[in-house]
């Protein structure tokens, strides 16, 4: 990764999250396929709703013939966690029109938000609408086909966790939080240890407690904010 905020430099720095995409899409399109949904529809949700845990939890909400209303509000809960990212976002792109604010906040997911994260490390903090709207329509298009592969698949794979698909997602965010330590320099390496550790004893008690598709927005909250302390307090 480099300062570079071009169209050909966003494809570069989107190649090591797409595998990524393909594996957990491929995955995602297999057990949507066991659960009875058509590649088309499987195609369709991608398209439609774009959330991977969300469209999971969809699935499997959807097998136990859950009520609508609770499916909609159990979605909502598992992407609430992009309002943060997205008003993280905002104030890079002021310069540019609603429409492509709309437009970058519509294709958002976590592994762009994180790849612009770790850019700004590199781009004096800057980010324009070419390089993050490049990382997101890959990602998007990368997304959409990994499902359908995936579900066309799922008439010979039945298992997908027989082939750790179900890790494909894990190990790009580990991945990406690898190179969010190593290349920001902004931030006292001490300290995103101890809020990377916080962050993980917070999401180990906090299952015990809490429902997983709240958890992470309220450890996300927690765990800002005991950065923000940690860092005036002591760094």
């Amino acid at each position: 990764m480099n300062g570079d905020l071009t169209v050909s430099a966003a494809s570069k720095d989107t190649l090591p999250t797409v595998f990524g995409y393909i594996g957990i899409g491929v995955a995602f399109g297999i057990v949507g396929k066991a659960a009875g949904l058509s590649p088309l529809l499987v195609t369709l949700m991608s398209i439609i709703t774009y959330a991977g845990s969300a469209q999971f939890v969809i699935v499997s909400m959807l097998v136990t013939h859950s009520p609508i209303f609770s499916i909609i509000f159990s979605v909502f809960l598992v992407n609430s966690r992009m309002i943060l990212m997205s008003t993280t976002l905002a104030s890079y792109f002021k310069r540019e029109s609603m429409v492509k604010n709309i437009l970058v906040g519509t294709l958002l997911t976590d592994e762009s938000f994180a790849l612009g994260m770790n850019k700004l490390n590199y781009s004096d903090n800057h980010l324009n609408f070419a390089w993050f709207n490049t990382a997101n329509v890959i990602s998007y298009m990368t997304w959409i086909l990994s499902s359908l592969v995936g579900a066309v698949l799922g008439n010979f794979i039945s298992n997908p966790e027989k082939f750790g698909l179900d890790f494909a997602l894990v190990a790009m965010f580990i991945g990406l939080l690898y190179l969010q330590l190593i290349s920001d320099k902004s931030i006292n390496f001490n300290l995103q240890l101890i809020v990377v550790g916080f962050v993980l004893v917070a999401i180990y008690f906090g299952l015990i407690f809490i429902p997983s598709s709240l958890l992470i927005l309220l450890v996300t909250l927690v765990a800002c904010s005991f950065g923000v302390v940690m860092k005036h307090a002591f760094f």
